[in-house]
Parts: structure tokens; C-alpha cells; sequence
């Protein structure tokens, strides 16, 4: 209990249990999203942190991070990632996709959708060119002057970013993120509001049972892993399967089972010979 103690006092913004609970506070949202998408925002819902959306049974659900509309009803969902799982720009999709089986009721026309925004505040680059901000819409391969308009945009930020596209405003924020501190004025009103949401005795408990339930099922899944090693004569599938489970990527322990060239991809990565 020590230990996850520790572990609780020592989460950054990054971490995304944390960066829900301190969004919560509306100001603070609302500022951050002036900031990344260099607008004014006239009203805030109060944010919604961890929203659970689960269609249909058989649908893979999905927990988002932060989930707010503005007053004019536009959508705004923001994630932290601290690790590169190889799947964002298809899950962004997914979550996209998502957001509007929530907005639209059965019946109603296509045209009431309004404007949304899949945001990835990533601890990454994840396209490798030092951008601190990716923006991606829908435009025509042919002629990309030509814009599709589907009310859909796209936004993968980088705390690592090496160039100079952002306001300084905003490279202060994603330092922050990024674990560096900054005498940035927004930046130290997040500070402080996390000091307070770490001093939150329910937030921390919550946070302790999400830990005990990662470990059970990273127990679970390494003797699953051994075991169908085993079963298909392959012991490096059970170390592939422990490396998964210790960078907590749960949804490649079943596409490792279907998908033998992305298997030999996580080996060659994982320099597991």
C-alpha cells in the first residue's frame, strides 16, 4: 500500500486517471482548449471525465478521458497517452465514429451532427517529424483544396516537439505534460489543482483499486500467455505476452493471436528472438 502511495503522489499530468479528475475543473478546460485550438470558447459544459459510451452489447465500449461541448454544442473529447501502442489514428477514428452514435438519436437527420474534436495530448511524436501539433481533416486526395466538411477534425499534439508552431502559451502546457515544469501561469494553476486532486481521499482510493484490478489482470494474462506459449510450442510468444502486459497493452494480447505478421512485427521490436 506504501508503494502505491507513492505511485499516486508522485502521477503527472500525463497519467490519465489524474488528467480527467484535474479537467473537471471547467476553467481550466476551457483554457486548455482556447489554447490548443487558438480560439475563445464563450461557455463550457462542465466536463464529464471518464464517459463510458457502449452502443451495442457486442460493441467494443470506449472510456474517454474528457468529454464537453461548448455552448454552441460542438464536441470536444481530449486524451493523454504516455505510450505508443501503434493504433492511434484508428482508434481516433473509433472514438470519432462513437461521439456521434451518442449525439444523433435514431430518426434524426444527419445535418443535426455537430462539429467534433478527437484530441491526443501524446508524450510522443507520433509522426516523427517534430511537430508539437498534427491537424488531420477529411479533404479530396485529387484536389486537396476541396474539403469533405463532415464536421470531423483530428488533433494529435507532441510533448517532445522540436518546432516552432506553437504559441508559447501552449509549449508551456505540453511541457507540462511532458513533466517539465514552467512558471507559465496557466501551468501553475494546473499545478495547484493537482496538488488539490491528490489530497482527494475518494480520487486516491479509486485510483488504488484501478491499480489492484491492473495487476490482477496483468497475473492473469501472464499465465495465459504461458500457457498458450506452451500450447503452440513457442516460448517467446509467453515472453511477448509478458512484454504486453507490462506496457499495459491489453488490446494486442488478442491480435497477437490472429495476426501472425503483427506477432513478428512485436518481436522485432521487443528484440525477442
Amino acid at each position: 500500500m506504501e508503494n502505491r502511495k507513492k505511485d499516486w503522489e508522485s502521477l503527472g499530468l500525463s497519467n490519465d486517471f489524474l488528467f480527467g479528475k484535474v479537467m473537471r475543473n471547467p476553467e481550466l478546460c476551457k483554457e486548455m482548449l482556447e489554447l490548443i485550438l487558438g480560439v475563445e470558447i464563450e461557455r463550457l459544459e462542465y466536463p464529464e471525465a471518464q464517459k463510458n459510451i457502449n452502443e451495442e452489447k457486442d460493441a467494443k465500449g470506449v472510456r474517454l478521458d474528457v468529454y464537453v461541448r461548448n455552448g454552441n454544442g460542438e464536441i470536444y473529447n481530449i486524451e493523454v497517452q504516455a505510450l505508443d501502442t501503434e493504433e492511434l489514428p484508428k482508434r481516433s477514428r473509433y472514438y470519432s465514429s462513437m461521439i456521434d452514435l451518442q449525439e444523433l438519436n435514431k430518426g434524426e437527420p444527419y445535418w443535426k451532427l455537430k462539429q467534433s474534436y478527437v484530441i491526443f495530448i501524446c508524450t510522443f511524436d507520433l509522426f516523427g517529424e517534430g511537430r508539437h501539433r498534427y491537424t488531420f481533416e477529411n479533404v479530396c486526395i485529387e484536389n486537396t483544396g476541396i474539403r469533405l466538411k463532415d464536421g470531423t477534425t483530428k488533433i494529435f499534439l507532441n510533448t517532445e516537439g522540436t518546432a516552432e508552431d506553437i504559441s508559447g502559451e501552449l509549449k508551456a502546457f505540453l511541457d507540462y505534460v511532458g513533466g517539465r515544469e514552467s512558471d507559465n501561469g496557466f501551468v501553475k494553476r494546473l499545478a495547484k489543482e493537482m496538488e488539490k486532486a491528490k489530497q482527494n481521499r475518494e480520487w486516491r482510493r479509486e485510483y488504488m483499486t484501478l491499480l489492484m484490478r491492473d495487476q490482477e489482470n496483468l497475473e492473469r494474462g501472464i499465465k495465459q500467455g504461458i500457457k498458450q506459449g506452451i500450447e503452440q510450442g513457442e516460448e517467446r510468444f509467453a515472453v511477448l505476452n509478458r512484454r504486453l502486459l507490462q506496457d499495459k497493452r491489453y488490446d494486442d494480447l488478442e491480435r497477437v493471436l490472429k495476426d501472425k505478421a503483427y506477432r513478428q512485427k512485436l518481436y522485432e521490436k521487443y528484440n525477442i528472438i
